[in-house]
C-alpha cells in the first residue's frame, strides 16, 4: 500500500515542480496522469493491479465534480457575462441543445443496441466540458480576451446544465422500461432531486456566508482556515444533498454561483484552498482512470465507438456552436475555435457512472463509448492547445491588420 502511495506521492510532486512548463508545451496535467497510470498498471509494469473499486473510484471522481462544479459556478462573474454575453448565451441556449439534438440523431443512427431514451443520454453525456482540460486555452494570453471569457463561462456552465437533463432523460428511460407505468414516479424523483439540491445548494451556502463573515468580522477565524471553510462548504452542500436524495451536483453548482455573488471581489482569492485541492483530487482521479479504466476498458472500444467519439468530439460539438454563433460579431477562426474546445472530462465519466448505477440495458455501453470519447479528448485537447491559440492570434492579428 505505500509503495504505490510513494510512487503516487512523487508523481504528484515531480509535475508540480514543472507544471507551468507543461502548460506551455503539447502536454496536459490529465495527459501525464492517464498515461502514467496506464503504464504502471496491469497492462505495463504492473505496479498497480487495476484493483480500483466502482464505489472507490466515483468517491474520487464525485469529490472532485462538486469541487469543480462549486469552484466554476463561484467564478461565473456576472460583470464578465454582461460584458461578453454573447458568446456563452449563445453557445449555452443554442449551441448546447444543437450539440445534444445532433449527437442524439447519430447515436440513434449508429447504435441499435441502445433505445431513444439511452441515445440522448449517451448525447447530454458527450454534451458537457470540462473546464479543466480547457484551462490552457483560457489562461492563454494570445487567445483574444473575448473568447477567453466567453468560453470560460460556457465551460463553467455546461455541465451544471446538463445534470437536470441527464437526470429527465434517465428517468424517461426507467419508466420506458416499466412499460410507461413508472414514468410519473420518475419524473417525481427527478423533481424531488432538482429542488432537494437546490434548496441545500442555497441554503447551506446562505448560512455558511453569513457565519464566514459573521466570525471573520470577529477575528475567531484566520485566513488559513477560512480557506478551509470554504473548501468543506462545498463538499457539505453535495454530500449533504446526495444524502437527502437530491442532486449533490446541482447543489455544489448553485451554491458555488451564490457564493461567488457573497464573496464579490473576494472570490478568487478565498476559492485558492479550492482550486489547489480540486487540482489534487483530479490528477488523483486521471491517474485511477489510466489504471483501471483505459487498460481495462480499452480492449471493448469498436470501430463504430471510437467513430461516434471522433463525431462528438468534431462535428456534433463543432457544427451547433459555429451556427449558433452566427451573427455573433466573431469571425470564422474564432467560431471554429470556441466550437473545438469542448474537452470532455470527469463531467462525463461521473455522468456515466450514474447512468451505470442506474441499471439501464445500454448502460455498460454508454460507459464503454464515453470512455473512448474523454481518452481522445485528452490526446486531441491537450496537444491542439497551444498550437491552436498561436493559430488563433495570428488570424485576429491579420485580420486587424488588413481592417
Amino acid at each position: 500500500m505505500y509503495e504505490g502511495l510513494a510512487v503516487i506521492a512523487l508523481l504528484i510532486f515531480l509535475f508540480s515542480v514543472v507544471a507551468g512548463r507543461i502548460e506551455h508545451s503539447y502536454l496536459s496535467g490529465p495527459i501525464v496522469f492517464v498515461v502514467s497510470g496506464f503504464v504502471m498498471g496491469p497492462m505495463v509494469l504492473g505496479w498497480f493491479d487495476g484493483d480500483v473499486t466502482g464505489t472507490e473510484f466515483r468517491v474520487i471522481a464525485d469529490l472532485t465534480l462538486a469541487l469543480i462544479l462549486f469552484i466554476d459556478a463561484a467564478h461565473a462573474d456576472l460583470s464578465i457575462l454582461k460584458r461578453q454575453i454573447r458568446i456563452p448565451s449563445r453557445m449555452l441556449l443554442i449551441g448546447l441543445p444543437g450539440v445534444i439534438a445532433l449527437g442524439f440523431g447519430l447515436a440513434v443512427l449508429m447504435f441499435d443496441q441502445l433505445s431513444l431514451y439511452e441515445a440522448a443520454i449517451l448525447a447530454t453525456i458527450l454534451a458537457a466540458t470540462d473546464a479543466a482540460l480547457g484551462k490552457a486555452v483560457i489562461t492563454n494570453k494570445a487567445v483574444p480576451v473575448g473568447v477567453r471569457e466567453g468560453l470560460n463561462a460556457e465551460s463553467g456552465l455546461n455541465d451544471g446544465l446538463c445534470v437536470p437533463v441527464l437526470l429527465v432523460f434517465i428517468a424517461l428511460a426507467k419508466g420506458a422500461g416499466a412499460d410507461g407505468g413508472g414514468a410519473g414516479l420518475a419524473f417525481k424523483l427527478v423533481a424531488q432531486e432538482l429542488s432537494i439540491g437546490l434548496i441545500v445548494g442555497l441554503g447551506l451556502t446562505a448560512i455558511g456566508g453569513w457565519l464566514m463573515h459573521f466570525f471573520w468580522k470577529r477575528g475567531w477565524v484566520t485566513e488559513i482556515w477560512m480557506h478551509v471553510a470554504v473548501v468543506a462548504l462545498a463538499l457539505s452542500a453535495f454530500a449533504i444533498a446526495q444524502s437527502l436524495h437530491g442532486s449533490g451536483y446541482i447543489a455544489a453548482f448553485t451554491g458555488g454561483m451564490l457564493f461567488g455573488f457573497l464573496a464579490k471581489e473576494n472570490t478568487h482569492e478565498m476559492l485558492l484552498a479550492a482550486e489547489v485541492d480540486g487540482e489534487v483530487l483530479a490528477m488523483l482521479a486521471w491517474f485511477a482512470f489510466g489504471v483501471a479504466v483505459i487498460g481495462q476498458q480499452s480492449e471493448l472500444f469498436t470501430w463504430p465507438m471510437v467513430l461516434y467519439a471522433v463525431l462528438s468530439l468534431t462535428v456534433i460539438r463543432v457544427l451547433p456552436i459555429f451556427l449558433s454563433l452566427s451573427g455573433s460579431g466573431e469571425s470564422v477562426s474564432s467560431r471554429l475555435f470556441l466550437g473545438w474546445f469542448g474537452p470532455r472530462g470527469l463531467a462525463s465519466i461521473v455522468f456515466g457512472i450514474i447512468v451505470l448505477n442506474a441499471d439501464l440495458p445500454g448502460g455498460r455501453f454508454i460507459v464503454i463509448v464515453v470512455v473512448c470519447t474523454v481518452f481522445l479528448s485528452l490526446v486531441a485537447h491537450g496537444l491542439s492547445a497551444n498550437p491552436l491559440a498561436k493559430w488563433l492570434a495570428m488570424k485576429e492579428n491579420q485580420s486587424k491588420a488588413e481592417n
